[in-house]
């Protein structure tokens, strides 16, 4: 729910463990406590999308919960984040934009220890569009009231045995049926591409299709599509939202119609009330989603997703669930 910071203070002084999204202001005067955050001013009410500086969206940790704990991570040690998570529960990372962590995590998390068996949530921080260059990504360690732009946050939270967390992704795009492409190394730029074999400059590829650059590459990431988003076309160098991966083979997105509605049909019928919940930026500016509802799920609308590994233009959440 979106609150405001008297909200925040109370629910924190009865207290309640929450997961913080909203902008730099509001949540340096957050008190300390078990709290963790990261700064972000776009989300996903329950009255449809809102950019706000005056509210805070807020996840509480369930009651039931056994056991909760904050981690902070950098680069040498965010390939632990796995192996932290409770057997039995769930962990939501926050990492800032930007950052070498953000790479170092979108590049390799798919090779940290005991991911995918455990579940790892969590998102990506981010600024008003209109402070790029002024202001950097932030996340804060409730327990300090620490605010760091290189470093990650994670709530380590664990269930009782009759309780069993489990994640979700919903992606609205596929793979549309046009030329195979593939890169010839791994990361967030290229210049080059092979388009069914034949080694092409990447942009002159996309100009001469004509294709929209808000619609992803999609790409079958073990049984699973996972998208990639264009970032920028400049000067011949293309630079993306989240890293290419090398002999992955890749296809433009099938074009959709209504975000909201393509939303609201993918999420299943049993997820209503998730503990944890976020979308993409890129969903909410290409799908004009300002005062519209993308189906049931709330939450920060980020500058990435985690839902193991990073992800664009999808909606990720964990739901609790008896077993």
């Amino acid at each position: 729910m979106l609150s405001d910071i008297e909200a925040v203070k109370r629910m924190l002084d009865s207290g309640k463990k929450l997961v913080l999204a909203g902008e730099e202001s509001l949540l340096r005067r957050v008190p300390k406590g078990q709290w963790i955050g990261g700064t972000i001013p776009y989300f996903m009410s329950e009255t449809g999308g809102i950019t706000t500086r005056d509210r805070m969206y807020v996840d509480e940790i369930p009651a039931s919960a056994t056991d909760v704990r904050i981690g902070i991570y950098d680069t040498s040690s965010i390939h632990g984040i796995a192996t932290a998570t409770p057997d039995n529960g769930y962990s939501i990372l926050i990492i800032p934009a930007f950052s070498p962590l953000h790479e170092k995590y979108a590049l390799e998390a798919l090779s940290f220890d005991n991911m995918f068996l455990r579940v790892v949530a969590g998102w990506i921080s981010g600024i008003h569009l209109d402070d790029l260059g002024k202001a950097s990504p932030l996340v804060f360690d409730g327990l300090t009231g620490q605010a760091m732009s290189d470093q990650g946050v994670a709530m380590h939270i664990g269930l009782p045995s009759g309780l069993q967390a489990q994640l979700g992704v919903v992606n609205i795009f596929e793979p549309g049926a046009g030329d195979e492409i593939e890169f010839g190394a791994s990361g967030f730029s290229t210049t080059q591409c092979i388009i069914n074999g034949t080694h092409r400059g990447f942009v002159d590829y996309i100009n001469e299709k004509k294709l929209d650059t808000r619609l992803p590459l999609v790409a079958n990431y073990m049984g699973t599509h996972v998208n990639v988003s264009i970032q920028s076309l400049d000067g011949g160098i293309a630079k993306f939202y989240a890293p290419v991966f090398e002999g992955v083979k890749y296809h433009w997105a099938k074009p959709v119609g209504s975000y909201p509605e393509h939303f609201s049909n993918a999420i299943p019928a049993g997820v209503t009330k998730p503990v944890f919940s976020c979308n993409c930026i890129l969903n909410y500016l290409y799908g004009e989603l300002e005062n519209r509802k993308t189906g049931r799920l709330t939450g920060p609308m980020t500058f990435g997703e985690i839902g193991y590994q990073l992800l664009n233009q999808t909606l990720v959440y964990v739901s609790v669930a008896n077993v």
